[in-house]
C-alpha cells in the first residue's frame, strides 16, 4: 500500500505548520522548503483549511497557521481525509467483478491489515512527528 502524494503533501503541511508554533506561514515558504509545487500545495493548504486543520489569514502579511493543537490532530483523521479510498484490493472496491468473492480468504487478511494500519495511524499525533524549524534545510528563513 501506498499512500497518495497528496497526503504526503498533507502531513509534510501540517509538520511545517507545527514547526511555525503561533506565527503565521506561506504555502511559498512550505513548497521551497520541501522542493514541492505551490499548486500542489495550494490544493493541500485548502483542503487542511476546510477541515479546520489550518487556518488562512487574508491581507498583506497574511498566511496559514495551525487551526487546532497538534495534540488535537490525528494523524489516522488526516489520512481518512485524502486519501480517495482504501481499496487495496478489488472486492474492497464499488464494481467488483471478481469471480472468487464469495469463497476468498484474502479478503478478510487484508482487511484486517488494512485496520491494524488505520489503528497505528490513530495512535499518532501531529504533536508526535512535530519537528523544529531548523529541521526545514530547505528553508534557511526560518532557521
Amino acid at each position: 500500500m501506498r499512500l497518495t502524494n497528496f497526503s504526503d503533501y498533507t502531513l509534510r503541511m501540517l509538520m511545517f505548520a507545527a514547526s511555525a508554533g503561533h506565527q503565521l506561514f506561506t504555502i511559498e515558504e512550505t513548497a521551497r522548503a520541501f522542493g514541492v509545487s505551490k499548486a500542489h500545495l495550494n490544493k493541500v493548504a485548502n483542503t487542511l483549511t476546510r477541515a479546520g486543520y489550518l487556518v488562512a489569514v487574508r491581507g498583506r502579511s497574511g498566511g496559514l497557521k495551525l487551526g487546532r493543537r497538534p495534540e488535537d490532530i490525528r494523524i489516522g483523521d488526516v489520512i481518512r481525509l485524502t486519501e480517495p479510498d482504501f481499496a487495496l484490493v478489488e472486492c474492497f472496491a464499488t464494481g467488483n467483478q471478481c469471480t472468487i468473492t464469495r469463497c476468498c480468504k484474502l479478503s478478510t487478511m487484508l482487511h484486517d491489515a488494512l485496520l491494524s494500519f488505520q489503528s497505528t495511524l490513530d495512535r499518532y499525533t501531529l504533536a508526535d512527528i512535530a519537528l523544529k524549524p531548523t529541521d526545514f534545510l530547505g528553508d534557511t528563513s526560518r532557521a
